[in-house]
């Protein structure tokens, strides 16, 4: 079944609906730092409603333009659009309907910096990164700004105010896509190889730049992600968790660049998908009080 006929399941799959949970999880950790006092229940519930929105829709603009591409992965050939179960028409039509929904959604209800941020978040990600993932292996870096910014959106959405903690926020979930998206690339280089995606391991046949780079952004990462013990955003046991987090990530970067093995990469995936959920719990249950 196809097109508009398609059911309803198809299109919730169009929505990458792990990706926006985790998109959503992020803007709420940041609005709840973000905020003072009581928690604004209607606010709160505007900006995950949003957010949420315009991350579907720009998941769904996204598998529209790479629905040839896709077809040609086998991690991807079974998605709705390139295995033909939704035709483009209605995908593009509810990909644009809930980035505008959302968007509108943050305007009405939150405050126009955060639905700004938005309407940035859908245009870098569907314009900008997308078309690069087949000209350049910078499409890694460039997409994940638009990847860091739903934290910063949960800031503004509590506060309307691009403070210094906003940022970063933004700083630690960019620096945590780098290693995290390299080992997909490696995991699955020769699948993004036949999609025409210029990923770095693509590009890198004997894995050195790749592996440079992993080290280099696990690593920066450590530091990074003390930064709210030390803007008092949280507390003592957010430090030491972080801490401990951030060692073993670092430990995972240096075992993968050292291997360069898919297995390697996959256990480093693994633990990085782990990894983020974690911090952003302890940095929201570890929050100084304001």
């Amino acid at each position: 079944m196809t097109g508009a006929g398609a059911g309803l399941a198809e299109f919730v799959e169009l929505t990458k609906p792990r990706i926006t949970f985790m998109v959503v999880v992020t803007a709420a950790a940041g609005f709840w730092l973000a905020s003072v006092g009581p928690l604004d229940t209607a606010l709160f519930l505007g900006t995950l409603a949003g957010t949420g929105l315009v991350a579907a829709g720009a998941s769904c603009l996204n598998q529209l333009a790479e629905r040839e591409t896709d077809a040609r992965m086998d991690r991807t050939a079974g998605r709705p659009l390139p295995a033909g179960r939704v035709d483009a028409l209605p995908a593009a039509g509810f990909g644009g309907a809930l980035s505008l929904l959302g968007t509108l959604v943050l305007l009405l209800a939150v405050n126009r910096t955060t639905a700004l941020i938005g309407l940035a978040t859908l245009a870098l990600y569907v314009l900008v990164y997308t078309p690069l993932k087949r000209r350049t292996s910078l499409c890694t870096v460039v997409g994940a700004v638009p990847g860091a910014l739903p934290p910063v959106m949960g800031w503004t959405g509590a506060s309307d105010a691009l403070s210094a903690e906003a940022w970063v926020l933004f700083a630690i979930l960019f620096l945590w896509q780098m290693p995290h998206f390299l080992a997909i690339a490696v995991a699955w280089r020769d699948d993004y190889a036949r999609g025409g995606h210029v990923m770095l391991p693509v590009v890198d046949p004997d894995g050195s730049r790749t592996a440079r780079q992993t080290i280099l952004y696990s690593a920066a990462l450590l530091p990074v992600s003390l930064l709210p013990a030390i803007l008092q955003m949280s507390g003592d046991a957010y430090f030491w968790g972080a801490l401990g987090l951030g060692l073993a990530f670092v430990g995972f970067g240096v075992a993968t660049a050292r291997d360069r093995s898919v297995a390697s990469a996959r256990r480093m995936l693994r633990y990085s998908v782990a990894y983020l959920p974690i911090l952003f719990a302890l940095m929201a249950f570890d929050k100084v009080a304001s």
